[in-house]
Formats: structure tokens, sequence, C-alpha cells
């Protein structure tokens, strides 16, 4: 790994960057020496470099700039390998206003591919874009990457610390790109770009690229940002806080929630205090594609003043008068908070950064810390199955779903693992095994999972406010130039001016009354799972449950204390969740098929909450009650449906003789999969009841 790099352009090319750095930035524009000696750098044969600077810093610039360079030498396209599409959206108008012609290749345009690969092997196009998901895909390597891996002009890792398992956002298909470089032209130059490693990051990602890749590293600590953390507050006046403050932060932002049900509810939650009078929107995975770039467009341009996002809204949206970012409850490393917070103050003087804590984050750093760490029993079991599976008939990730008893997300996740270590591949058909021995590295991920832990200690710090929290951050990250920001809220002994510390408790009281009135609808699965648990298919009309409601999902912070207290049986909160079933049933009449004759209770857990709820549903309904027995059952988180469905299955007693030829009110207390409703509306059902109208207390996340 090289350190340093005297090389520098010749008049030729740097008038080619001066174009495009014109294009980019406006006349007069120039590289600076840093991003200058970057690109002299990529212009020499088999070129290595690694960028790690902060963001705003222009790593972008480097690579349109040399880009622009080589195409005018005759060298074929670029190809930046890239992680989400708001990000490629991004660079591909960049790309155009510094005279490139760039596409992308992904899942929202895939009417475009045909003529996007034949421009890709005509030579016609200067950039592709793709994400690291679609580079891994055998279809797209046999159409495209076969035919143009020894012309291509460059390649281009962007966010280059997915690569490496010990960076705070690893993905397995990124890890594949280093893949490319034996299909490649040793000739070819390669460049990586991140803002967020650490030294242990950026040798594992060097040493990736090659022994002479060159390194070239920055101070990281942002001056435009003033960080601030405020003491810990429960779920709800964080939700109060937000909507309190959100008018006295500058210009518009982001505000970072850690599920898509909380974008939603936070949302309500501020609507609920202002109206329509400041607008703000949820941003989350679940939007389309062209709902995503509507919203994008919207906070670029100043018609909202925040977006509500889970981390789908992060690395490389690019707004450069971005005015604040809040975080309500904190990512479990200080690496990707400090990502997140660098949307900010790219082209302002100042920005207001604010993290907003709580006792609950820990529960998620807790489950980050080994959410992607193999267990060597379930690697063994996926093996097992591909390596007995018949050749012409590979299994998909479906399929050994229902032949391993592994939930598929968790499958997924193997899988890709697994080929990143060579032991698998991914065939157009499915999944096959190679030669190659697995072994868990027991000492690499007890390393990974330490590190991680660490990282939460950090944070855990940084919430206490320690010390300067703009060292704090600069530090995790191994910068060499660490010292006192001067600005932060630890530094100055407050917040920045105009907010406040506490949430006013009236307005957190609103906020719980709007959301609590709120109930979700339940959709009822349509398909058995098949596998162990036999039936498959759609699940036939007269066993369907008919759509029902939620009153609390996930970890909705208008219920937690509430819920807690109802399960241990205070009187009082009971009370809260009967009258929040009342008026659920109330808003739900005018869309029953048919009117409840008797309430059956399914309980699931050591709680007597469903059979209260059920009793209190029963009096002021005037129904008939009934209780179906279930016997104990013990759910492995890690279960596959069909598994969990089976166990669910056999686990139901006779049911109530109450229900024949009835309209059944099935109380649930707690269910994650909704497999235990599904199950035990097709039970009833099949007893005699006329319908099944779910009503399901709580919802996990």
């Amino acid at each position: 790994m090289q350190t340093e790099q005297t090389a520098d352009l010749t008049p030729e090319r740097a008038a080619v960057a001066t174009r495009v750095i014109e294009a980019l930035a406006g006349p007069g524009a120039t590289l600076r020496d840093d991003q200058r000696t970057a690109v002299a750098a990529l212009l020499a044969p088999g070129a290595r470099v690694l960028v790690v600077q902060a963001t705003g810093w222009g790593k972008s610039a480097v690579y349109w700039a040399a880009t622009a360079i080589l195409r005018a030498e005759g060298a074929g396209p670029t190809l930046i390998v890239s992680p989400l599409l708001s990000l490629m959206r991004d660079q591909v108008a960049a790309a155009e206003r510094a005279g490139l012609r760039a596409a992308t290749v992904n899942s929202s345009n895939v009417d475009d591919w045909s003529a996007i690969e034949t421009d890709l092997r005509d030579g016609t196009l200067d950039v592709l874009l793709v994400s690291p998901e679609r580079l891994a895909n055998p279809g797209f390597g046999r159409r495209v990457l076969d035919a143009v891996a020894t012309r291509l002009g460059m390649l281009v890792i962007d966010e280059a610390h997915s690569i490496s398992d010990w960076g705070h956002d690893f993905r397995p298909d990124y890890r594949r790109v280093a893949d490319i470089l034996s299909s490649t032209d040793p000739a070819m130059p390669v460049l990586a770009t991140t803002a967020t490693a650490n030294e242990r990051v950026t040798e594992d990602v060097a040493r990736q690229l090659g022994a002479a890749t060159l390194v070239l590293r920055g101070p990281l600590a942002r001056r435009s940002l003033t960080l601030n953390v405020c003491p810990s507050m429960s779920p709800l006046d964080r939700y109060a806080w937000v909507a309190q403050n959100l008018n006295r932060l500058p210009g518009s932002g982001i505000v970072y929630v850690l599920t898509v049900a909380d974008a939603d509810r936070l949302v309500a939650a501020i609507r609920t205090v202002h109206g329509d009078d400041v607008a703000v929107a949820a941003y989350t995975g679940q939007l389309d594609t062209d709902r995503r770039h509507e919203l994008e467009d919207a906070l670029r341009d100043n018609r909202l003043k925040a977006l509500v996002a889970t981390s789908a809204l992060g690395m490389g949206y690019d707004k450069p008068d971005l005015g604040f970012v809040v975080h309500v409850g904190s990512p479990p490393s200080p690496v990707s908070y400090y990502q997140q917070v660098g949307r900010a103050g790219r082209a302002i003087d100042e920005a207001v950064v604010v993290l907003l804590p709580s006792s609950a984050d820990a529960g998620i750093w807790d489950h980050f810390a080994t959410a992607t760490i193999p267990d060597p029993r379930q690697m063994d079991a996926v093996l097992t199955e591909l390596r007995s599976a018949d050749p012409d008939d590979p299994p998909s990730a479906i399929a050994l779903e229902a032949s391993t008893g592994i939930r598929r997300t968790r499958v997924e996740l193997m899988l890709k693992q697994l080929a990143v270590d060579g032991a698998v591949e991914r065939i157009e058909r499915g999944w096959r095994a190679t030669d190659r021995e697995w072994h868990y590295d027991a000492a690499h991920y007890d390393g990974i999972v330490a590190t991680r832990r660490r990282e939460a200690d950090i944070m855990r710090a940084y919430t206490r406010g320690d010390r300067c929290l703009m060292a704090l951050l600069v530090e995790s990250l191994d910068d060499p130039d660490v010292g006192d920001c001067g600005r932060c809220s630890v530094c100055r002994g407050a917040l920045s001016p105009g907010l406040s510390e506490a949430a006013d408790a009236e307005t957190a009281r609103s906020i719980a009354g709007a959301l609590r009135s709120d109930a979700q609808e339940l959709t009822p699965r349509k398909m058995w799972p098949g596998g162990v648990f036999g039936a498959k298919g759609r699940i036939p009309t007269h066993l369907a449950a008919e759509p029902g409601r939620v009153l609390v999902h996930a970890d909705a912070p208008e219920w937690a204390d509430t819920l807690a207290a109802a399960r241990r049986g205070d009187d009082d909160a009971v009370e809260q969740v009967c009258a929040a079933a009342v008026r659920s049933l109330s808003r739900w009449r005018s869309e029953w098929v048919a009117r409840p004759e008797v309430a059956v209770t399914l309980t699931l857990t050591g709680s007597d909450l469903a059979a209260r709820v059920a009793d209190h549903l029963a009096s002021v309904g005037s129904l008939e009650r009934a209780d179906q027995p279930v016997d104990g059952v013990e759910i492995d988180r890690e279960a596959s449906g069909a598994e969990e469905a089976a166990q669910w299955r056999a686990s139901m007693g006779p049911a109530p003789s109450e229900i024949a030829g009835r309209v059944v009110l099935l109380v649930v207390d707690a269910s994650r999969s909704g497999w235990p409703v599904t199950v035990a509306a097709a039970h009833l059902r099949d007893a005699g009841a006329d319908r099944v109208l779910p009503l399901l207390i709580h919802r996990p996340a």
C-alpha cells in the first residue's frame, strides 16, 4: 500500500480536466491539488487508487475528470459500482453536465436495458453505473461484463467501505466486485472511494485492490457541521421534540429514523402538531422508484421542510445546502452516523446536526453486532442441500427455505456470504455448490463482533456527551487530526440556539392520542407456505380469514410504556388498550362482512391481556365469549414460515363449540409473522365458523 504520489497532469490532460470541473462547478473552477493528484495517478496503466476523504471533498469530480481524459485518449467506458438508485440518478446527471454519456442498469428501467447494453458494447456509452447486486447477477455478467470486461477504461467502486466486512455497511455482493479484477485487463485503472473507512477498513479494501494500491487520505472533520446531542428521552418524547423544534432548524433537511413504521408515525406526529403548515413526507425502501425520485426532488427544491427517512436515503443523496440532519434513534456505529450526518452542510457555512438518544437504542445495537454473522450449523445445512441437489434443477432461495427450515431473508444473506467465500455460485436458474470447502472462521467473526461492540460503546460515549462530539466521530475513523471542534453542544455547553433540551409533555400527550386512534389493517395471508407445512398454493376461501386490524405495530412509542404495563396487569393500562380496541372496532364496523357474534381469544404469551380485551369487547358489544386453546409453542426467530405454520397447526386444541355458524372476532395478543392468526382462522372455519375477523393487539417488529 502506497501513500504518496508525485505524478501530475500534462497541459493537454489538465485542459480536459478543467473543462469537466467548470461544467460541474462553474466558470473558473479547477481541480484542487489533492484531486489533481488522484486524477494523475489514475492515468497510469494498472493504477489502483483508494480515496478516503470527507463527504463534500469532491470524490466524484476525480472519476469524471479521469474518465473524460481516458475517453479522449481512446480508452473504453468506465464502469461505476454504486450502492443506491438515488445516488446513481445524481451521478448520471453529473456525468451529463461533465459532457459524458452515462446510463444505469437497475430494476426501475428494465425496458431500457437492451439499448443500454448495445451502446456499451458499441463503445458509444462513456459511463455505466450498476449496483453490486446487479453486478453479481449471472445474466448480467454473461450478457454484458463478459463482452466488455477486457475493454473497460476504468472501474470505480463508490462507497468502497461496503467491500469490507469490517465496515459499517458490509454488503456481500459488493465484496464480489473485487472478483472482476481477475477477468479484466490488468492495465485498467481502478478507483475506490469512501468517506467512512477507518484504518482497518482502509487496509482491507487496499489489500483487495492489490498490493500497489495508492491511498489518498485526508482529514475528516467537517467544520460546517454543528453537532448536538440531547438528553435521553422516551421514544414518544422524541417524536414530540421533533414536532416542537422542526421549524427552529435551518433550511430543509432529513430526520432519520430506524424503521419504516417510525417514519410513517413520525410524519403523522408532526402533522398532529402542525397540520399542513409544515411540509414533511416519509421516505423508506418500501416506496417505488418514481415516488422516491419525487420526494428527493421536492427536498432538493426546498418544497419540503424535511424528509423523515430510514437509511434508504443515505449514501450519495446530494443536496449541497441541506441545513440539518436529526436522528431519532442512534445508528449502532459512529462510522455509519458520520456517513449519514455528512449529507448536511456541503455548500453552506453551518448546518445543524442533532441526535435524540433513548435507552431503547441499545437493543438495536446488540442486534446489529451479530445480525450478519453466519451460523455455522445453518451454513452447513444450506451447503448440504446444495451438494445433494439435482444439477439440472438447482434450488432457489425459496426452495432452500422450505428444505432447511431457515427463513428466506437469512438464506439469501447466507448464499451471498458463501458466494463471497467461493463455496457456492449463483447461476441463472438458482444456486449450486462449488468444489471449494467452506470453514467457519471463528477468529475472524469474533473480531468483527468485538469491533461492532466497541463501536456501540463509542456511540454510548457520544450520547452521554463525554467529550467533543466531532472529535469522537473522526477518532473512530482513525483520523490523525483529532481536536476539539469548539462548536458542538459539548464544547459549547449548550444546544444550538433555539433548540429545546426536553419535549413538552402536553405535545407528547396530544401525539399519543392521535397515533393511538389509527389502527393498521391486518392483511390476511393468501398463500399456504408449502415446505414442511405440506399445503401450498392459495388458501381456500372457506378457510381464509377476513382483513383484520392491528392495534399496536412494532415498537410504537405511543404505546410502549402502556403496553408493557398492560401485560403486567396494570388496570389503567389495560383500560387504555380496551378503549383503543373499542375505537378500532367502531371505525372498522363499516367494512365488516357481518357483525361479530362471538369473541374468541388466542393467547400466545403468558399475559391475560387478550382475554381481558376480549371480555371487554364482549361486554360492550353483546358478544358471546370463548377461547381457542393452544399448547405452548416456542418458535425460533430463524424458523421458516412453513416450519412456524406447521408448529402452530400442531398446537391447536379443539375449536370451541360456540363458533358453529357464527361470525368470530378473533382476539390475538401478539404475533410477528401472522401465521398463528392464519392457522387459527383456518382451524376455526374448518370447525364451522362462518367468518373470522382478526384483531391483533401487538405486531412486534
